[in-house]
């Protein structure tokens, strides 16, 4: 729905804007833009995709999909709102983005393309926490007004419930569930110096935040450490650390720091795409993180997982992929986190065909957002369709009122005025007009009013 006059129909393929954390700064972020564009590609081969983006030269260089990329931070607004004005359909997400201090930026300007008649659909989005007034304002008014809300999990789901939202919000799955890989290749590790022919264990950390809230930050990395020292001597493996975004390289290098065995560990230091970094899964034997995506990349390619919760998100994903589902770390838990990885590496032999059917599960449901859009674009063609048809209809009655003045008047094709000494013309014709009227000649709702 929208909260303005509904838009003309466009000649060619429709303009559609995706809004998100785009721009390189999540490599999770990345993968769900990648995803996006490839499903409105499928159902609009023709559609011009315009991606808003924090930082328009990263998203021009690694998404060739996008045919058009707008900043959309640090310009000026009408800048923004004119290419907003443009659009056919306007895509929220997906990904975390309905959060504190962020959700009023993002639905600000979705606010601004409905008063501009622009369709609006949120894709699979993530919220919370949502505590701050103004963005929960914000929620619950926009999202009331959105032709339709998805959202990527149960805690999204519960998070907008618990704000006031009263709509119906439909439950998927993130859509990097359904990212195509890339070769990681024999040469790629080796530039990074991972050793061929050894059991690998990627692991992938970040700042505390919720996940270790009541440890400092040195107990936090020691704990890690702790986890990495006993995943080498377990399984007499190599530690892989791989950063999904620019602020997990320190943390990955200060659990390296207190790591007994820091020769048994190497971190990843070049910029990978989404589906290269879903293809170095092919390499490791086991994962153990904390970024959500990195856990699902892990997940798709058929590994067990450990993951270690510093959100909802990552804990409603381990609790959909049977994962052991541990609450946050704290200093004293490192046995309980070294009994479960020794637990998953022993029975991942066992539970291997139920993850793959749990992971497939989540694959449809991804798959699920694509198709809802799809059906929206179709509605949207729909309507657009009848539009056109009540525009030509309104036009045929316009010819034929036009005839039956003529007519009326004396006036057959090609003559220029009334017959000259029909003075009863004028009158008998205003009878006439007004009889059609009545008979049903009443114009319709024109191309693009909502009745």
């Amino acid at each position: 729905m929208t909260t303005s006059q509904s838009r003309p129909p466009r000649p060619g393929g429709p303009r559609i804007g995706l809004l998100g954390s785009y721009g390189g700064y999540n490599i999770g972020d990345e993968a769900i833009l990648q995803c996006v564009l490839g499903c409105l590609r499928s159902h609009r081969p023709g559609a011009r995709l315009i991606v808003f983006s924090r930082d328009a030269e990263h998203t021009r260089a690694h998404q060739p999909a996008a045919d058009e990329v707008v900043d959309w931070e640090g310009v000026p607004q009408k800048q923004v709102t004119d290419v907003l004005a443009g659009l056919d359909l306007l895509v929220l997400g997906g990904g975390g983005i309905l959060y504190d201090g962020e959700a009023r930026r993002y639905l600000k300007l979705v606010r601004a393309a409905q008063v501009r008649g622009v369709r609006t659909f949120a894709y699979a989005v993530g919220a919370g926490p949502l505590r701050e007034s103004d963005d929960r304002e914000a929620v619950r008014t926009v999202l009331a007004d959105m032709d339709e809300v998805v959202v990527r999990d149960q805690e999204s789901r519960l998070v907008l419930e618990e704000v006031g939202v009263e709509r119906d919000l439909v439950v998927t799955a993130d859509p990097a569930l359904l990212l195509p890989p890339e070769p990681f290749t024999a040469e790629m590790m080796r530039q990074e110096g991972v050793p061929a022919n050894a059991r690998l264990v990627g692991m992938s950390v970040r700042e505390p935040g919720r996940a270790a809230e009541k440890l400092d930050e040195g107990d936090y990395h020691a704990l890690l450490a702790d986890v990495a020292d006993f995943l080498v001597r377990r399984l007499d493996a190599h530690v892989v650390f791989m950063p999904m975004e620019r602020h997990d390289v320190r943390h990955a290098h200060a659990v390296l720091s207190r790591m007994s065995a820091p020769d048994r560990g190497r971190i990843l230091h070049s910029a990978y795409t989404p589906g290269q970094v879903l293809g170095l899964m092919s390499h490791l034997d086991l994962v153990v993180g904390m970024r959500l995506h990195f856990l699902i990349f892990a997940a798709v390619s058929g590994l067990p997982v450990l993951p270690l919760p510093y959100a909802g998100k990552v804990f409603d994903f381990a609790r959909r992929l049977g994962a052991p589902a541990l609450v946050g770390v704290a200093r004293e838990q490192v046995g309980l986190l070294l009994a479960e990885v020794d637990r998953l590496w022993d029975e991942f032999p066992q539970r291997r065909v139920d993850l793959t059917a749990r992971v497939q599960a989540l694959r449809e449901l991804a798959a699920e957002t694509c198709a809802r859009c799809g059906a929206l674009l179709d509605a949207m063609d729909e309507e657009d369709a009848g539009d056109q048809d009540d525009a030509m209809g309104q036009d045929a009655e316009k010819q034929g009122t036009a005839k039956q003045e003529d007519a009326v008047d004396g006036r057959g094709p090609g003559t220029a005025g009334p017959a000259a000494g029909t003075g009863a013309a004028g009158p008998q014709g205003l009878r006439l007009l007004g009889t059609g009227s009545e008979d049903g000649a009443v114009p319709r709702h024109g191309a693009g009013q909502e009745a």
